[in-house]
């Protein structure tokens, strides 16, 4: 019988999803909204009904399944807290052991088992030590060093997106900071930076035309030589 391996990505705006061989081939991938509301408690049991439908389609057993996380994470699979899902601390591997029933549940910080996948399939094959950063909902950052994960004392080894880089900023950031990195370069950084330079002055920009600005939008202005689109950017 076939043996198949999920991955899970838990993202702040979507969940995606992907069935693999056991040589790592991607066989199918899929979508599901991240629901983040009531500290996102619902957010790992559509994660499982998602799982079971697709294991319908597919004849064989799910082996493993690894989940990267948008925080900090333990080597055993604890989340150290999630600003960006609502999450406090408790054992996601577990859980979702639990709930599937599949034994062999690894979970890691998002930006560290990217890391790890580009290490072995992507960019970073022929290499044993490698840094990425990822930006998204979040910013997040993973450190590979001798072929092995950096999780780091706290499980937030490589995680560069609460890093402070502004002294002087009043907002609060998901985390309940101030001035962090993820306030200014992530998708949400960026779109909330669009709203205040849209309020604070009249300049003619095609990002007025839009019904709700993303950090898409952004972007694709500032490739058509929208200026303060490309001021935003810089």
């Amino acid at each position: 019988m076939a043996q198949y391996y999920v991955g899970v990505d838990v993202g702040g705006t979507t969940v995606k999803m992907g069935m693999f061989s056991d040589t790592g081939e991607l066989l199918d991938k899929w979508e599901i909204p991240t629901r983040r509301k009531n500290n996102g408690k619902y957010i790992l049991s559509d994660i499982v009904d998602s799982i079971e439908e697709k294991r319908e389609t597919f004849e064989g057993n799910i082996k493993g399944i690894g989940v990267g996380i948008p925080g900090p994470v333990t080597a055993d699979g604890t989340v150290l807290k999630c600003a960006n899902l609502g999450w406090d601390v408790f054992s996601v591997s577990n859980k979702l052991a639990s709930l599937t029933g599949v034994g062999n549940v690894k979970v890691g910080n998002d930006a560290n088992v990217a890391a790890l996948g580009e290490m072995w399939k992507g960019g970073g094959r022929g290499y044993d030590s490698i840094v990425m950063v990822t930006l998204g909902t979040g910013v997040g950052g993973g450190v590979i060093l001798q072929g092995k994960i950096l999780t780091g004392c706290k499980g937030a080894g490589g995680e560069i997106g609460h890093m402070k880089v502004n002294m002087d900023e009043t907002r609060v950031c998901g985390c309940g900071n101030k001035g962090c990195l993820e306030q200014y370069a992530s998708a949400t950084g960026i779109v909330r930076l669009t709203k205040q330079r849209l309020a604070a002055d009249d300049a003619e920009t095609s990002l007025r035309s839009l019904p709700e600005v993303t950090a898409k939008d952004v972007f694709d202005a500032a490739k058509a030589g929208d200026a303060v689109a490309q001021e935003l950017v810089e």
